[in-house]
């Protein structure tokens, strides 16, 4: 059997967010599960100021990385040290994506299989308060001469990891966590774990190819690799036949979740892959219309239509199904505590049987006033609608630093996405248009839209 080595890292940091923040000193510690092999320590000048607190904490001041390497010139040695090793970290999380950061700044993915030394603590001692590195230290008696600087850090993780797989069944255990939790026995005869970790750990969507090479599955993930291992180490229905069916996998990355989302509704319908069932549908002959009845309430009605009744109706969202346009409706209806009948969902005249229940304000008995139930019904609407009411760019994260990802939604619907250099965009529309690639919008892909504006921040809107 081929000898396993571990590359325990540990770094210190200007702060604890990767993506704004540099490393100070990294150190390696080369093990082979039972000795130190090699170590390497360096301080890193992180080209930026050292924060008073992390000084207190680590005792690194920015006189002392005045003049050492940037992170540019230590890079080629942690890449041949960490080179066919499983990167070991305690809080592995941190420690490996402040290095895939740094080297994705210079243009270089850095990946490699990795190993928590505070998950396989929790196995291999369970009951502590706590599995920080200090209490660990206290609590099994490793001794550390400079607690926060990383080669004394470093040196205690690996006698950590020393005794961890000293046991057996922890060895078992870590075998499982560097494994992804995949069983090889249910990979596909193609199918190797060495290339499902030769995988991007970024966002994209992917392809699972059949023996032919036919796409039999299309799905997307902010990280391609986790999510194409719990295909593999799932037991559903879906997961069997990806296990069954599966011989290749390829991939496109998108660096957008929004795009991979578009992207994947896009191509699910394009090539109606054998293993998906959902957004496979191109027809939605089901729609919710608005009218204003004859007390002046505004109303909400399910209609199937054709494509010469559409235009009898003010149709504010469509759907495939009759039930999804039921449960929507519903949904919109409870929470903005609309009438039940006046939103076509209970018939029959007069009172509704939830105003008996007293969960209905009157607007059907006459007993609200027009003007505050159309308030309410109006944002309904607005959730309801899969049409928008202006045209605008979103600008998201790229594939690259350097890069926007661009969308369009022009006319009241979705019309293509693309990528811009960040120095190209000068805050007029026609770089952003000519970036754009088309593609066919549709209810479903303006829901998407829709649900990811409403998710918080991190992406702008600009006006067309």
């Amino acid at each position: 059997m081929k000898q396993q080595y571990y590359a325990i890292v540990d770094l210190e940091t200007t702060g604890g967010q990767a993506a704004r923040d540099k490393i100070i000193e990294i150190a390696i510690v080369l093990h082979d599960g039972r000795e130190i092999i090699d170590t390497y320590n360096s301080l890193v000048d992180p080209e930026r100021y050292i924060p008073y607190g992390i000084t207190q904490l680590t005792g690194i001041t920015q006189d002392m990385v005045q003049g050492a390497p940037k992170f540019f010139e230590v890079a080629r040695k942690v890449v041949e040290m960490t080179e066919g090793a499983i990167f070991v970290a305690h809080n592995v999380r941190f420690d490996y994506s402040f290095l895939r950061e740094e080297f994705a700044r210079l243009g270089y993915t850095f990946s490699r299989k990795n190993l928590c030394t505070v998950r396989l603590s929790r196995t291999a001692f369970p009951g502590l308060p706590s599995y920080s590195l200090g209490n660990l230290i206290r609590s099994l008696g490793i001794r550390v001469e400079n607690r926060h600087r990383a080669l004394d850090d470093a040196l205690a993780t690996a006698e950590l990891l020393r005794r961890i797989l000293a046991a057996e069944e922890n060895e078992r255990t870590a075998r499982e966590m560097v494994n992804l939790g995949i069983r090889e026995s249910l990979l596909p005869k193609n199918f190797s774990l060495e290339k499902i970790h030769a995988l991007p750990e970024s966002c994209g969507v992917y392809y699972f190819h059949g023996q032919k090479g036919d796409v039999v599955y299309v799905g997307k993930s902010i990280n391609i690799k986790k999510r194409v291992a719990e295909h593999f180490a799932d037991k559903s229905e879906k997961a069997s036949k990806l296990q069954q069916y599966a011989c290749d996998i390829s991939y496109e990355l998108t660096g957008s979740e929004l795009i991979a989302l578009l992207l994947e509704s896009h191509e699910i319908k394009r090539l109606s892959p054998a293993i998906n069932r959902a957004q496979r549908v191109r027809r939605f002959p089901y729609v919710v219309h608005t009218f204003e009845n004859e007390g002046g309430y505004r109303c909400f009605e399910i209609a199937q239509v054709t494509a010469k009744t559409r235009s009898q109706y003010d149709i504010i969202s469509e759907y495939p199904k009759l039930s999804h346009a039921k449960s929507h409706l519903s949904r919109i209806q409870a929470s903005h505590e609309l009438c039940p009948r006046l939103s076509g969902l209970q018939p029959g005249k007069g009172a509704c049987f939830h105003y008996h229940l007293k969960q209905c304000h009157g607007a059907c008995a006459g007993k609200e006033a027009p003007e505050s139930y159309n308030e309410r019904a109006g944002h309904a609407c607005e959730q309801l609608s899969t049409v928008f009411g202006q045209d605008f760019f979103i600008l998201d994260q790229g594939r690259e630093p350097d890069e926007y990802s661009v969308v369009l939604v022009e006319d009241g619907s979705f019309r293509g996405f693309g990528y811009i250099a960040r120095e190209a965009v000068n805050g007029r529309p026609e770089p952003l248009r000519d970036a754009i690639r088309p593609y066919p919008g549709n209810p479903e892909t303006a829901r998407i839209i829709q649900r990811f504006l409403s998710s918080g921040s991190g992406f702008k809107v600009v006006q067309c």
